[in-house]
Parts: structure tokens; sequence; C-alpha cells
């Protein structure tokens, strides 16, 4: 690297080492801007228009320096991301607007407390995001490929505001030992090469089903508790996702019952969002906006790593990746955060990764209360529970937006409970809104076009389908798990309606939207109890005289794995002609 390169890359790294961990531990709701992504890009747009014209912004561990008095105490992460040897220098700060400086005081660490999740923001997309792995990620990725050796010697001790660290990028030349990357992209590749990786590539034809669905997850992903402990591992990887995993199973109920992961939350108001409240008051710390947050650390980390001199600038790469897709690539961008995560967090790789976490987080910390005593063989019984439970539970399902993100009016009336596990799941098409819809704005508009639709001239206590998928790779809460909905007359206690946004009789919808339908959302609910492991799957009209869920999407659907073939389709030839001179405003 050139030394005018390295400088540059020194400089971007010490932007994101302003926003990460320059600032006081926040009280939560100071920040006055509105807690969207977009607030970030642009609080990282105006740290990069300034940075250029601050003295001794030559490296991200002089930025670090400068606000370690006030961060809070990491060893595990400081040791990774301070590969460099730390010099005393004082800083001067480029100044922000005060409404920039009092978002990034918010967003600058994560917390759940009291039903509340802080450091949070609202993406384009219609995510969550914590912001502090994201910045975590960015980090890593900056200093290139990395590996850190282990075991380290058994009488580290933890470092302090003077230690030197090692130069731990010299240790292992290349982190794709450890970490397979997205489709194992070269290091010499130059940026548009990166970038032009097409969507089938990525997420676009990625069959996430394939990671577990038919092999046991204890055999997918547990080491053998006997074999040696891991020698390498991936600081991108640990600093993002691996270490937090670990810590979250090293308590005592998630080691034996479900993880908690992914609990969703609701904002106050989408506009102007200020205060995020979790649908579960007792959620862990790994929340969806936080594995959110880790998964987008570690995709983004993991192309910065590969991609050439010189780098993007971050706001660019942040504005590209929540929105369109990184340079041009639809396929890399936050809605398939899922699928791509899953390519890169194997979960043989990721046990080992989680295993040395927490071998590196005892060897820095000897007296770390949840680590004091334990074996390696507990270490990787830990490891193995925490990347079953992150595989199946968050990577293996659906995202579901639920009814709050996409602005759902209140239920009319008392809903009546299912009696769980269903039997069947309907499919079904919206037939009107005819058109996919592929982005956030476009999907939770026709959620809320049809609700209306459905209570103001059905007559209806609520939207009619307990789920709806769109185009843009999310699935949409409707009536949900848990009340019978309005979608297949007759039958609507013995099975979820799952309706696809757009009219497919002759076409069909996109791959990530029959993936969740065929494989994600069922598969889910299988693990969950909500619907049995014999489940059927039907067509909307083997039910009722209709030609829903159109003629091309009911052809394909005959050939899924719990199709039932004893089910005759019920369409009428008189109904059929009827729809083809005047189709009704919406077929359910």
């Amino acid at each position: 690297m050139s030394p005018g390169h390295w400088k540059s890359t020194m400089v971007v790294q010490g932007i994101l080492w302003i926003l990460y961990g320059v600032l006081l531990q926040p009280e939560p709701g100071t920040a006055t801007m509105r807690l969207l992504m977009d607030s970030v890009i642009q609080a990282l747009a105006e740290l990069e228009h300034k940075a250029p014209a601050t003295e001794a912004s030559y490296t991200a561990s002089a930025w670090l320096l400068s606000a370690q008095d006030s961060g809070s105490h990491d060893p595990l992460r400081r040791f990774l991301l301070e590969g460099q040897t730390l010099k005393t220098i004082k800083l001067d700060l480029p100044s922000l607007s005060p409404e920039l400086q009092g978002l990034i005081e918010e967003v600058a660490r994560h917390s759940v407390q009291d039903g509340k999740e802080y450091g949070v923001v609202l993406a384009p997309d219609g995510s969550t995001v914590a912001v502090e792995p994201l910045l975590a990620g960015l980090e890593a990725g900056l200093q290139g490929p990395r590996v850190v050796n282990l075991p380290l010697d058994s009488t580290a001790t933890p470092p302090s505001a003077d230690t030197t660290f090692p130069d731990i990028g010299a240790m292992v030349p290349d982190v794709r030992a450890t970490s397979p990357g997205l489709r194992g992209v070269s290091p010499d590749a130059t940026f548009a090469d990166v970038g032009a990786m097409s969507p089938n590539d990525r997420a676009a034809d990625l069959d996430v089903g394939d990671i577990s669905p038919d092999i046991r997850p204890d055999q997918a992903s547990s080491p053998d508790t006997k074999a040696n402990p891991p020698t390498t591992i991936d600081s991108l990887l640990v600093v993002t996702l691996a270490r937090d995993l670990g810590l979250n199973f090293l308590q005592g109920p998630h080691t034996q019952s479900h993880s908690g992961l992914g609990t969703e939350g609701c904002w106050d108001q989408l506009s102007v969002p200020r205060t995020f409240t979790l649908l579960d008051p007792e959620a862990s710390p790994l929340t969806t906006a936080f594995l959110n947050g880790a998964l987008d650390g570690a995709l983004l980390g993991d192309y910065l790593s590969q991609a050439p001199e010189p780098r993007p600038p971050l706001s660019h790469l942040l504005s590209q990746y929540y929105g369109a897709g990184v340079a041009g690539d639809p396929g890399l961008r936050s809605n398939y955060r899922r699928q791509n995560g899953a390519a890169l967090t194997l979960a043989p790789a990721l046990t080992q990764q989680v295993w040395g976490a927490l071998i590196l987080l005892q060897r820095l910390e000897p007296v770390h209360p949840q680590l004091q005593g334990m074996s390696q063989e507990q270490l990787a019984q830990v490891a193995t529970h925490a990347t079953k439970e992150f595989t199946e539970a968050f990577l293996g399902c659906p995202a579901i937006l639920p009814r709050c993100r996409w602005g759902a009016a209140p239920y009319r009336g008392r809903p009546t409970p299912l009696q769980l596990p269903l039997a069947f799941l309907y499919v079904h098409h919206t037939y009107v809104p005819s058109p996919p819809c592929t982005d956030f704005l476009r999907c939770a508009a026709n959620m809320r076009s049809m609700q209306l639709f459905h209570q103001d001239t059905r007559g209806w206590d609520d939207i009619g389908y307990s789920f709806v998928v769109g185009s843009d790779g999310y699935v949409y809460e409707g009536r949900g798990w848990y009340w019978v909905g309005a979608h297949t007359r007759g039958y609507n206690s013995r099975g979820f309606g799952v309706a696809l946004i757009g009219n497919y009789t002759a076409e069909l919808p996109a791959e990530s939207a029959l993936r969740a339908v065929r494989d994600e959302l069922p598969r889910c609910a299988v693990r969950a109890g909500l619907l049995r492991p014999d489940y059927m799957m039907l067509g909307h009209r083997q039910l009722v005289h209709t030609d829903c869920p159109g003629e091309a999407l009911f052809n394909l659907l005959r050939m899924w794995p719990h199709f039932n073939t004893n089910v005759k389709p019920r369409t009428s030839r008189r109904a059929s002609r009827r729809s083809k001179r005047k189709p009704p405003p919406m077929i359910l």
C-alpha cells in the first residue's frame, strides 16, 4: 500500500472512531435529530468533509486514544481493532453541528433497558439497525484481512491505556482462511469487480434453505467438543457478532432453552422516530436491530477488506447499501442481509469463531465473571448452541416487519385466537395491488391500502391475511401467528393465509418472495411449534371458487414439497370467464 493510500485509509478509520468511541456514555433520549440511518450517513459525510483539514488525523489509533478516557472499557474490541502501536497524540476533533453531535452521542452505544432499545436507527428499507456493531465491522474491514492466532499466552493481562498491541494483521496474511467472505472475492479485484458480482452470486438466487433444513443443526454446526480448540479467529466476525453471541449464551437460561434472539420493536412514530420499544420487555440484548447491525457490519467489513484502494467514502457506501445496492449490485443491500449473512457465517466456521472469541476473552479478562473456571469443552458447548440458535432462529427465518412498522390501523373488535399448531398454509396473490412492490415505502403503502379495503369495504375487523410477502426481501405481519384471519372462507381457523403482493396470473414473483413462502416462513413456524411438521400447502383456488393465486404461481406451487395434490382446484368455468371479462377489485 502506498503512503498516500495508507494515509487516506487511516483518515477514514479516524472518522469511524469519532463516531464509534469519542463521546461520553450518553443519557438515553438526548439527541435532537431523527433516529434515522440517513442521519448517521449525514454525520459521516460531514466528518469526511472536515477530516482532511484536521491535524494529526493519520491513524485510527490516534483517534481512539483521544477517546479512551470517555469510552467504555472493552479490551477485546480494543485488542482486535488497534493493531498498530498507540502513540500519545491528542487531537482537535472536527466540530459537528449540535444536532449531529447529539445524534452521535445517542447512537454510539447499544443497550437494552426497561423494555427500550437504545443506539438504534430506522433504515430506509424499514428495518431497525444498531449502529455500534455496524461501525465496528466497518473499522475491522478497513484494516484489511486480519487473523489472530490462538491460544494467546494464558498469562496475558487486560490491556491498559498505555499498552502496545502487536501488529495482528501480520500474524496470518489472509483472513479468508477462516472466513469465506462473499463468494471468495479476490483481494486483487478492482472496486468495480467487487461490486459487479451479480445477484445470481448473492441474495437473488441463494437458497438459504440449503444451510440446514434437512440436516440436524447439531450436526451442521457442532464441533466435536473433544476436538482441538480453534487456532485462529477472524477479527471482523468476532467484533461484530461472535463475541456477543457467545456472551449471550453464557447466561444460564439461554444455554438450555430458547435464546430470545431477534426480538422486534416499534418506533413511537415513523416520520420522526425517537423512542424504540421492544415487543418483548424481557428480550435479550441480541435483538433484531442488534443482529441487523452486526450482519451489516460484517458484510460491509468483508467488502471493504477486499476492495482495492482508494476505498469509497463510508457515507457513499452506506447510502448504496441501504439503497439500491453497493456499486449497483441489488443483491448487496440491507434487504438481503440474512441471505448474504448466511453465506458469510456458515455454521461450522461461525461455531469456531464464537468458541475462539470466548477463549480470547478468557485470556484478556481472566477474572471475567461469566468465563472464570469454564473448561474448553464448556466453551465449545456454548459456541455450538449459540451458532445453532442463530442459524435456525434468525438466519434461516424470514425478516418479518411488525404491524407497527407499516403503519397498521388498530384491530376492530376482538380477535379470535388460533388453536396451534395448524395443519395448513394457504397461498394467495393479492391481485390488487397488481404490480409487485420492490421497496419498503411501496410495500407499506400497499399494506395500508389493503387493510383499509378489508376494513371499510369488506367490513372485516382487520387485513385478512396472516402474512403478506413483498418483492423487497421482507414479510409483512398481517394478523400474525396467533389470530384467526379472513383469507380462505370456511378454512380460516385451520391454516395461515400468506399472500404475495402482485398479480401472478401470467408471471412469477421474485425468487426472494417465493423462497420466503416455500421455505423460510413454514420452516420457522414448524420450529416454533406454530405449524405441524406434516403441514400441507394449498392454493386458494383449491378451497374457494377463485383463480387465486394466479395460474402461473399455482402451477409452480404444485411442484413444491408440501403441496397437497389430493385437493382439486374449485375454479369454475363461469368464474374463470368472468375473471377474464372484468376482474373484481380484489380476490381474497
